[in-house]
């Protein structure tokens, strides 16, 4: 098998909604048959530690105070991952205040795309200033637990006692190419819900964006 590969294996019916008997599981299979599943709903995340662009080291224990964080496996090259830049900013100019702040992760191979070292990293949060993190994933091991396998994918995760625990994954809003045009406002509800005590209506989409390129 010489390209990588995703399957995502529905268990059941009405995988989507919150309170159904089953959740997908994603299965990642690597150029060398190497098979990792990534985090499903309702999953506990372990604790990671990335490099910021700032020159230091951001955990997720970092964010233990937070009632939950919106994490987003992001790039710079990416046109979809472009497109999404601004709303990425906004759901983080929203929630950020109200406990819900943004962890943007880039797990790309710079080796393949250069806009994607880490300083074109640094100069794009300065351009767009983005008031988030923007985490590089190097050994992109961060990525492979999460299961992420696009930019922009989006896992919602919300603090329950000392453990982070999965309630969305996958695509910000149901247009990638027309904010205007937006009717579905996953990743914007997922966190709503979440702040007002409700169940998360919609727990998992399909992501939209460029496949992440992997590392031999």
């Amino acid at each position: 098998m010489t390209n990588s590969l995703w399957i995502t294996l529905m268990l059941g019916l009405g995988a989507v909604s919150a309170g159904s008997a089953s959740e997908p599981v994603h299965i990642y299979i690597s150029g060398d048959d190497q098979v990792t599943a990534g985090y499903q709903v309702g999953d506990a995340v372990a604790n990671f530690r990335l490099k910021n662009i700032d020159g230091n080291t951001v955990s997720l224990n970092d964010f233990l105070n937070s009632k939950g964080v919106i994490v987003v496996f992001t790039s710079n090259h990416c046109p979809f991952a472009k497109a999404y830049e601004d709303r990425i900013i906004a759901l983080n100019s929203k929630f950020a205040s109200q406990g819900f702040p943004v962890i943007a992760i880039n797990p790309t191979d710079p080796g393949t795309h250069q806009d994607d070292t880490f300083e074109k990293m640094k100069e794009r949060s300065a351009t767009k200033n983005y008031g988030y993190p923007y985490l590089v994933d190097d050994t992109q091991q961060t990525a492979k637990a999460f299961g992420a396998g696009r930019t922009p994918q989006v896992y919602i995760l919300q603090k329950s006692g000392s453990k982070f625990t999965v309630r969305y994954v996958g695509m910000i809003d149901d247009n990638p190419q027309d904010p205007g045009g937006v009717s579905k406002f996953y990743a914007d509800e997922a966190v709503s819900n979440l702040l007002t005590g409700k169940p998360v209506v919609t727990t998992i989409t399909k992501p939209v964006g460029c496949a992440i390129k992997w590392k031999n």
